[in-house]
């Protein structure tokens, strides 16, 4: 991909304010008057908002609408309440296991969601429950998944880490394996000649992995539509990036395939140009997560409670977007505290329908093994003379 100057940023679908976080870039200027609130504004991001890397940057003018910030608002809102239920359940010893939350990271999921079309594909690690809500899935779904119930998304069987929707690959529990799985996705794509892109996302923790730029050399040799993201939190497990990275560019270690660091999302635009036949892309959102790696982590012995407490306080995404509706006159502050009331009765509702489904049964185990119409005619349990007749 020689150069990203013909994405256009007039394409209506850009969540220029569902962004991750970068403390040098979170103010965006108003260019419009707005005077009907159903019509398309026009606001100008920080000119900080993305670096480039082999590359030209995107435009900073980004058109937006009411509606749209308003479901965003929504949106982050309703999974931020969902992975607070999780962790709630957690605790509640309701939930078993691993189980890693992305409390903080929603500007991410929903961001994505909005940029790129229903008929691309999405892959993660393990923290994904928002991802396979905005993908198709259900609230029900991820926390009877998590809760080990029938109503889950995978049954009961799959738990945090292994949700699927037909365009969403999960929900992957090796470091790093969902990105090679990503770059075949998106082989699958280019072979079967779909106008759709793969968007593989990894974290800081999995950017080291020989796998991944095993990946990231196949998708430029031959010239796949994928987008590699990295959703740089600052933080692999316990460890800074600082300390486990000589390099913490994450937008720049494609080697010669183009890379964008984004305080925003503008995923539709760019998903254009891979599946133009121009090639891979690769991504980096600055994000936080306030909670620890896992529910087994506090976060608190590697970083300061002071560092979280000012991220929470000066750089959340879902307060962040408030501001700006508020200061432009879109909603009031009522109006947004009744949206916030919905996603909490939204969440509540779907947990209390989760706990009311039972768990999968013995005979359950059989099942989802082969995919349909391909099981064999038998198959052996723990024990040789345990056998299951299909």
């Amino acid at each position: 991909m020689a150069s990203l100057a013909r994405f256009r940023p007039a394409v209506r679908r850009i969540p220029g304010f569902a962004r991750a976080i970068q403390t040098s870039a979170d103010t965006t200027q108003l260019q419009d008057t707005i005077e009907d609130h159903s019509k398309p504004f026009t606001v100008k991001l920080h000119e900080e908002s993305f670096r480039a890397y082999q590359c030209e940057t995107p435009s900073l003018e980004v058109e937006v609408k009411k509606d749209e910030l308003l479901k965003m608002y929504k949106d982050m809102q309703t999974m931020r309440r969902m992975e607070m239920a999780a962790d709630a359940l957690y605790k509640a010893k309701l939930i078993r296991g691993f189980c890693h939350l992305a409390i903080g990271q929603e500007a991410v999921s929903v961001g994505l969601e909005y940029g790129i079309k229903p008929e691309d594909r999405v892959i993660t690690a393990y923290r994904c429950h928002p991802f396979a809500v905005m993908r198709g899935g259900t609230i029900k779904g991820v926390i009877a998944e998590l809760l080990g119930r029938q109503a889950g998304m995978s049954h009961g069987k799959g738990g945090s880490m292994h949700i699927f929707t037909p365009s969403f690959f999960g929900g992957n529990g090796i470091v790093g394996a969902q990105v090679p799985i990503g770059a075949g996705i998106a082989f699958a794509q280019k072979y079967l000649g779909k106008n759709t892109a793969t968007f593989a996302l990894y974290g800081d923790g999995a950017s080291n992995q020989g796998q991944v730029f095993e990946a990231f050399n196949m998708a430029k040799l031959w010239g796949l539509p994928a987008v590699f993201v990295c959703e740089n939190n600052k933080y692999g497990m316990g460890t800074s990036a600082e300390r486990s990275s000589s390099n913490t560019e994450y937008f720049t270690r494609g080697d010669k395939i183009p890379g964008l660091q984004v305080n925003g999302t503008l995923c539709n635009t760019l998903a254009s140009g891979v599946t133009e036949g121009n090639g891979p892309l690769l991504m980096e959102f600055v994000t936080y997560r306030y909670g620890g790696h896992s529910m087994s982590d506090p976060g608190t012995t590697y970083r300061t409670r002071e560092e979280v407490q000012r991220m929470r306080s000066t750089q959340d995404p879902i307060r962040g977007l408030q501001r700006y509706i508020e200061e432009w006159g879109l909603a009031t502050e009522q109006e947004l505290k009744q949206l916030d009331k919905d996603a909490k009765a939204e969440v509540d509702q779907a947990v209390e329908e989760a706990k009311q489904s039972p768990e999968p049964l013995t005979k359950d185990l059989w099942t989802d093994i082969y995919y349909k119409g391909t099981e064999p005619s038998s198959m052996r349990g723990r024990e040789r003379e345990e056998v299951h007749q299909y």
